[in-house]
């Protein structure tokens, strides 16, 4: 990975490294527990709903830290098109289909197949914009991942009847666009200049203009709010649609679309872990092993574990 923007803005300093990864666990933490918030969610109002809420809260928290920190937007036009390409496949579009689908699988199933984003990035930086080249490690430690991420799901109990084969394949689909959108990023916008609170700022707030559009048609439908509701919407619209994003905009800085992606290996963690303790999901052997399975991918993605030669 050689871009100029992660050799010039972020640099291989030790110094740097540890608060790229923190703010990597912290994403990945975040947007597991946005599963469960937008399922409680989803109890009172509507899937377009939870996506305008989550949005235009998120739009408003970052335009706030844009505010404070008085950053300029960008002048270029070319720079507004791409991100207007980026608020579309990044959110959205996903973030629609996400809402659809877990009104039909459960909050940690959802979260499962969300780790198939490292592959979908891996296809699109490499086959469609040739943006990276994957080392064999980073090949081996995606196939670990996805071995976990197996683990979990435990195919050879069954498929549980309930779950949507159509929810899951729009799944599928929703994190297709996130690879296609994290490798379109680092091959048109690698060199925009802009900073990762605005970038971040832009990707969701031109993806909030577009959905307070679509508000005549998507949303205005009977809502029914408690206070769980009201506090899942907060909770996703200010921390997973908002501070989540720059820091998930300074790791995809420093590591690249690839391994940036592979946050999503944490969150099927995480959203079984919340099933367990707040949904109050069974927990079988399965789960926390393929849990230290999926974090040993993580490791050999991110070129953590290094094998020695024999001379």
């Amino acid at each position: 990975m050689t871009s100029t923007l992660a050799a010039t803005q972020t640099g291989t300093e030790p110094a740097r490294r540890a608060p790229i990864t923190i703010q990597f666990i912290l994403t990945g933490i975040v947007w597991g527990s946005s599963f469960l918030f937008m399922k409680v969610a989803l109890g009172g109002i509507s899937p377009a709903q939870v996506v305008w809420s989550r949005l235009v809260l998120g739009a408003l928290a970052l335009g706030l830290f844009v505010a404070l920190r008085r950053e300029r937007l960008p002048r270029a036009l070319r720079t507004w098109m791409h991100l207007t390409v980026v608020a579309v496949t990044f959110c959205v579009i996903p973030f629609l289909i996400f809402s659809w689908a877990q009104q039909h699988v459960s909050s940690g199933l959802a979260s499962i197949f969300n780790a198939t984003t490292p592959i979908m990035t891996a296809v699109m930086a490499w086959a469609v914009f040739r943006v990276e080249k994957l080392k064999l490690v980073q090949v081996i430690g995606i196939l670990v991942g996805i071995a976990g991420v197996m683990v979990i799901i435990a195919p050879w109990q069954g498929m549980d009847a309930e779950q949507s084969i159509g929810a899951q394949l729009a799944i599928l689909g929703a994190t297709a666009c996130y690879g296609f959108s994290l490798a379109y990023m680092r091959r048109f916008l690698g060199d925009s200049g802009v900073s990762a609170l605005v970038f971040s700022f832009l990707n969701i707030g031109l993806a909030a203009a577009i959905m307070v559009l679509l508000t005549p048609l998507l949303v205005l439908t009977p809502v029914r709010l408690d206070i769980w509701i009201v506090g899942a919407v907060i909770l996703l619209g200010f921390l997973g649609t908002g501070l989540a994003y720059v820091w998930n905009q300074n790791v995809l800085r420093a590591w690249g679309p690839t391994r940036a992606s592979t946050v999503t290996y944490i969150t099927p963690v995480v959203g079984v872990t919340f099933g367990i303790l707040i949904l109050h999901e069974e927990l079988s052997w399965n789960e926390p092993v393929g849990a230290l399975i999926v974090f040993a991918g993580i490791l050999l993605t991110q070129n953590r574990i290094r094998f020695r030669r024999r001379t």
